[in-house]
Order: C-alpha cells, then sequence, then structure tokens
C-alpha cells in the first residue's frame, strides 16, 4: 500500500539499479563481516538495515523487516553517521510514519562497498587497500577503520586532528569533526606520542554519555553562559527517552552528528527539555578519549 502523508503520496527516493528489490523480495544479504582480531564490530544485519532504509524510504518500516524495535533501528542509524565524515541516513525520527529517511550518496558508497566485498571474499582485503591506496574508490583509507571500531562509550564521533598543543605533562588535541565544528582533548603527553596524533590525522572521539552536561541557551539579551569546560557545542534536542531517575537526552549538533547525554530527570524537566529545543552540550576536555587505526 502506497504511504500518504498530508500532502499525498510519498514517493520513496531514487535507488541504484543494483540495490533494487531481488525476485520475490529477498533482502540484501552479505556473507562477510569486518573485524579485528576475530571480533564482528559491525555486524551483517546492521548492513542490511542500512539497505532497507534506502529502498523503503522508512526507518521504521526497515527495523520492522529486521524484527526491530525503531528505537534500536534509529540508534544503529546514529552511529553509523557518527562515524563518517557526511551523514549515511538523513530524516527525520518519529512522526506519524516513523522514520522517514533516505541514504546519502555516501551510504549508496558503503553499501557497494559491502556488496564488493560479499563478491569478491577470497581477495578482496588486498584488492580494497590498494585501491584505497590509489584513491579508486569515493572514501578515504580510513573508512574501514571507522566501521571495524567496536566501544562501550555511548559516543563515537569521527574527525580529524587539526592541531596538538604539548604540555609538560598533557597535551591539548584539537579535532575538526567537520561543518565548522571542532571538539578538544586533553591526553597525556606520552599517550599522544604513542598515538602519534599529527595534523591531518583521523581519528576517533570516544565520549560517555555521563560525561555531557546540557545547558540551557540564554534567552534574548541574557548574558552568555560562561562555563570551564572546554567544549562547548549548541544543538537541538532530537529525541528524548525519560525514565523514572534518569533521561537519556539526543542532541543534533549538525552536519549529521548526534551526541547522547544521560541526565536525571528532575535536571531534564528543569532546562525544559523537548524534541526541537535548543541546548548546548559542555564536555570537559579530559573527558574525551582519542582512539586511532
Amino acid at each position: 500500500m502506497t504511504a500518504v502523508t498530508p500532502t499525498g503520496p510519498r514517493k520513496r527516493p531514487p535507488m541504484p539499479p543494483e540495490f533494487q528489490p531481488r525476485r520475490r523480495g529477498e533482502p540484501l544479504e552479505v556473507s562477510v563481516t569486518l573485524g579485528r582480531r576475530g571480533k564482528a564490530v559491525v555486524s551483517v544485519a546492521r548492513i542490511a538495515l542500512l539497505a532497507d532504509i534506502g529502498r523503503e524510504g522508512s526507518i521504521s518500516a526497515a527495523a520492522s523487516r529486521h524484527g526491530l524495535s525503531y528505537r534500536a533501528a534509529w540508534d544503529s542509524v546514529q552511529a553509523l553517521n557518527n562515524l563518517f565524515p557526511r551523514p549515511l541516513v538523513t530524516g527525520q525520527p518519529g512522526g506519524a510514519r516513523g522514520g522517514a529517511a533516505r541514504l546519502t550518496p555516501e551510504g549508496w558508497a558503503v553499501l557497494r562497498a559491502y556488496d564488493g566485498l560479499n563478491t569478491e571474499m577470497k581477495w578482496v582485503l588486498g584488492a580494497l587497500e590498494l585501491r584505497l591506496a590509489k584513491g579508486g574508490t569515493d572514501f578515504d583509507p580510513t573508512f574501514l577503520w571507522s566501521l571495524t571500531m567496536k566501544t562501550s562509550a555511548r559516543n563515537m564521533l569521527r574527525g580529524e586532528v587539526v592541531s596538538v598543543t604539548e604540555g609538560a605533562v598533557n597535551s591539548e588535541v584539537v579535532l575538526d569533526l567537520g561543518d565548522g565544528r571542532s571538539l578538544v582533548a586533553g591526553v597525556t603527553r606520552e599517550a599522544a606520542l604513542e598515538l602519534g596524533l599529527t595534523p591531518g590525522l583521523p581519528a576517533l572521539a570516544l565520549i560517555n554519555a555521563g560525561d555531557i552536561l546540557l545547558a540551557a541557551v540564554p534567552d534574548g539579551d541574557a548574558p552568555p553562559l560562561r562555563t570551564s569546560a572546554r567544549n562547548d557545542l549548541e544543538g537541538v534536542v532530537s529525541r528524548l527517552e525519560t525514565g523514572a531517575v534518569n533521561d537519556e537526552v539526543h542532541v543534533d549538533i549538525g552536519g549529521g552528528k548526534t551526541l547522547v547525554a544521560m541526565v536525571t530527570h528532575a535536571s531534564a524537566g528543569a532546562l525544559g527539555l523537548a524534541p526541537g529545543a535548543p541546548v548546548r552540550a559542555l564536555i570537559k576536555a579530559g573527558h574525551v578519549l582519542l582512539a586511532v587505526g
């Protein structure tokens, strides 16, 4: 049945021919999983979910095909978007239909990469690395690393080292997150040397949800908020999951990037947090962990 919006039937987004639904509607299958040291860190199911979002034009419809809750599917989308310079999926969560979305060109490129892995599994790693080294794909050589990172941190943001300021004990590292946003991490001087942090190096910033403080955006002519936090990122609440004690707050900081913060239910109420509300995410530099490939 054709989906209907207030303006009439909603057309599904255009899809490259190789990802059109197959005979009898079988879902895209991938038998190769990328990982490190024998651990699968990006599941085949997540890539299949990405493909179904492209086919259906809907996160909720794709989630239903995989037996997932809408929340689990949206979390997967956010995690993938955070790992790439540009988002793989764009759209709006929730709504009357729930999760209308489309894949970006980068999203289709990721699917093509996985389809290539499936058909060339016996030699793909060496061949793909060679093509990446020669600039033969749309991705830089770090896209495989972005997919294979696994961590317990709620937030992972990919960036590029802009500068490293060395101190006697600690070093200050500035990451470019894209779209004019940056993130500052404070690491020991020894750790910076061991990681080989230099300008131009891709890195992942890992941040625990409990280490993100939220603040309301001052109204009108109110004086700006002054804080000792090195990172002050403005955004909009995209989702709020309430609990008896704590609330999980998803903050859209632009450029397809999302931060997840954990605050008390009382604090969320005092700040007036709700979807669409402007908010500031405050993160101390020492709470930003860095990882490199």
